[in-house]
Parts: structure tokens; C-alpha cells; sequence
């Protein structure tokens, strides 16, 4: 099944409604600025990363336009010294390809070994927008229904001042 359906049938399955804005691919959030201007809503950016041992993999969430202090991510998650996750880990773990990273991935994530830690600060918005698991689009939801989402996924999910 393609990514995005999947993810459109999940949340139509919690009878969470959104809206899709179809685009051309987008590699990077500067890439996908121009498309996003008549979207109303926070924009996130989606980055994965391992601890140092690669045992364990986070999704971190948060507002595109702010800057991430891994070192201080590695001391309020508790997991120490993090870096990027590979492609091949991002695959194996989320199903995703670089370019796609979304929270809606954790839908691939049959075991639930992906923490997800999200910024406090996008869920104050009405809106959140992120890629359904494709870069070629953009869905809109509710801050409300993002967190419906994200408790019924089954993955550790926390929020945190990023």
C-alpha cells in the first residue's frame, strides 16, 4: 500500500478529519517554504536520530523555524550523546525515506521501538501540518487530533520545551 494511503486510512479509522495540500517533492524544509505559505497552521520539521549505541531511535518534532541543540535533546531525553539516524535505520524503523520523515511514520513502526518527543510549542497552534509519509504533499489536522493520533500509536510519546 503507498505510504500516504495508509496514513489517510489510519486516521480516517480514529475519525480524525485533515486536509491534503498535493505539491511537487520536497527534500528540505527551505524547499517546501513556498508550498506552505497559504497553509495556515504550524509547520514541523521531523528529524530521527539514535542514542550512541544505536539501541534506541527518537522521532523529535518541532516548529521548522526553530534550531535544535542536540547535545541538549541527548540531556532532557536522558539518552546521552545522539546522532542522526541512518537511511537504513529510518527504513528499517519508520518505513520512511529521507525527505518524508513525519510522525505519521510511527504507523510503520510495528514494534513500537521509536520514542517520539514533541515540542510542546507546536501543540499550542490550532493546526499541524506534516508530510503523510510522502514528500509530494501536505496534510493539515488539529492540534487536538494530532495528540488523539499519537495516543493511540503505542509508541512512548513525551513533550518537551525544545
Amino acid at each position: 500500500m503507498n505510504q500516504d494511503k495508509k496514513v489517510y486510512e489510519v486516521l480516517e479509522g480514529l475519525n480524525i478529519q485533515y486536509d491534503i495540500h498535493e505539491h511537487p517533492a520536497v527534500l528540505t524544509v527551505d524547499d517546501a517554504l513556498e508550498y506552505w505559505k497559504d497553509i495556515e497552521g504550524v509547520h514541523c520539521k521531523n528529524l530521527f536520530f539514535r542514542n550512541q549505541k544505536g539501541k534506541i531511535h527518537y522521532l523529535v518534532v518541532m516548529s521548522h523555524d526553530k534550531a535544535l541543540d542536540i547535545s541538549d535533546l541527548g540531556q532532557k531525553t536522558g539518552a546521552g550523546k545522539l546522532s542522526f539516524g541512518s537511511d537504513k535505520r529510518l527504513d528499517k524503523y519508520l518505513g520512511l525515506k529521507t525527505g518524508a520523515v513525519s510522525p505519521f511514520g510511527i504507523i510503520n513502526d510495528e514494534n513500537k521501538e521509536v520514542r517520539v518527543y514533541i515540542d510542546e510549542d507546536i501543540m499550542k497552534g490550532e493546526k499541524v501540518n506534516f508530510h503523510p509519509n510522502v514528500n509530494t504533499a501536505t496534510i493539515s489536522i488539529s492540534s487536538h487530533d494530532f495528540r488523539k493520533f499519537l495516543d493511540q500509536s503505542g509508541n512512548e510519546v513525551k513533550y518537551i520545551s525544545i
